[in-house]
């Protein structure tokens, strides 16, 4: 039993639960848009996202305390390594046009975690961080597979990227509502300028324009319309269940596992065409 709790362990904080999630709304894409992606650039997404989180959760903790990391970060740092060297060889094999929005999305993440300017980064001034996070992964999950895709930016492109910038931010609050009383102030999040009651209610309108989103946009296709209300039902659950105390997997566990629950239940109304 404690090995399978370690490994669980392992698989959510080396962030490979939330590169599953990440992989997983790059599917719902495809399949909304019936393009064809390959595996070359599903790989990336999946490896630079554990990257990218991992360097954003860890660099600063190893760069202070590297000769005393735990067995756990050590572990998680050699497994971060890896992926990185691979993402380098998958990234070379991606069209050069595509690495130039990559490029774009990969330097928000950089000064995300790294200070430009005064010693701040992205995630330090005040009210911006749960946005910043949002754009990287609508943009990654909705602009660039849409370039590979070589699809024109329509109404419904902007439309999809606003959903997906929106669902992001829902998925996140719990992760606010979670770290409200240790968040610094100067942070100013959702949680800490409405508080946690406010701040569901604001997750729940979003939620309602999604699904507004999702019926302009499909037109009245079951399937995707279903699968849209299924995975809004998950997200709101998840928001009302939310507060300051909660499980040690509830938000990077089960919060994490909705865009995967959707992509499935889109694949299956795409395998039997409702």
């Amino acid at each position: 039993m404690k090995i399978v709790k370690a490994l669980f362990a392992f698989y959510i904080n080396s962030s490979i639960h939330v590169a599953f999630a990440v992989t997983a709304l790059l599917g719902v894409t495809q399949l909304n848009f019936t393009i064809n992606l390959g595996w070359v650039f599903y790989a990336f997404v999946f490896l630079g996202t554990i990257t990218g989180y991992n360097f954003v959760k860890y660099a600063k903790v190893a760069g202070l305390h590297h000769r005393s990391l735990t067995r756990g970060l050590k572990e998680i740092q050699v497994f971060s390594m890896i992926c990185a060297f691979c993402l380098v060889i998958v990234i070379t094999q991606l069209p050069i046009n595509l690495l130039l929005y990559i490029l774009g999305f990969g330097v928000i993440t950089f000064f995300y975690a790294v200070p430009f300017a005064l010693g701040y980064n992205l995630r330090s001034i005040t009210g911006i961080k749960i946005f910043v996070v949002a754009l990287v992964w609508a943009g990654i999950t909705v602009v660039v597979p849409l370039v590979l895709g070589q699809e024109q930016f329509t109404t419904q492109v902007v439309l999809v990227f606003l959903q997906r910038f929106m669902l992001v931010i829902i998925w996140i609050l719990p992760f606010e509502i979670r770290d409200v009383s240790y968040d610094k102030l100067s942070l100013s999040t959702m949680p800490q300028q409405l508080g946690v009651n406010r701040t569901i209610v604001v997750g729940l309108l979003l939620l309602v324009a999604v699904l507004g989103i999702e019926f302009y946009n499909n037109n009245g296709q079951l399937g995707n319309i279903s699968a849209a209300i299924i995975m809004c039902l998950l997200s709101g659950i998840a928001l009302i269940k939310s507060k300051k105390a909660q499980g040690i997997y509830f938000a990077s566990f089960w919060v994490e596992s909705i865009p995967i629950a959707w992509f499935l239940v889109v694949h299956f109304f795409f395998q039997f065409s409702f």
